[in-house]
């Protein structure tokens, strides 16, 4: 079960692995709004939020006042809003098979990444 009761999702209108990931987090308690940017006005929010290029997702994702970024799973965005760290907040760096919303199967442990430190990693699930 999700800790947070509502986000926002900010993607652009020709992505469809976001609206899966937005199911994902619906199935599990949250209250996802949807945004739709075009593609330069997204670039422009992640780069408002200093989010590296590398660490980058499809989507973003703003939960109570943190940047979630790309198809995080539940269990990261819940140690997120428990411990409540002063980062800007966290990301699954790509779009990794079998991540939430992704399609195929989970290769190997995703690494979420806390956004803005380039090797300091957040959480293995």
């Amino acid at each position: 079960m999700a800790l947070a009761q509502s986000a926002t999702m900010y993607r652009t209108p020709y992505c469809g692995c976001c609206l899966g990931h937005a199911d994902y987090l619906r199935s599990l308690g949250f209250e996802v709004d949807i945004v739709e940017l075009q593609p330069e006005a997204l670039a422009a929010m992640k780069a408002g939020h200093a989010i590296p290029a590398a660490q980058q997702g499809c989507h973003t994702l703003m939960v109570e006042g943190y940047v979630v970024e790309g198809h995080v799973p539940v269990e990261a965005i819940n140690k997120l809003l428990e411990e409540r760290p002063d980062i800007v907040g966290i990301s699954l760096p790509g779009m990794p098979m079998g991540s939430p919303g992704m399609g195929g199967q989970k290769a190997e442990p995703f690494k979420v990444m806390v956004i803005g430190e380039d090797d300091e990693i957040f959480a293995i699930i």
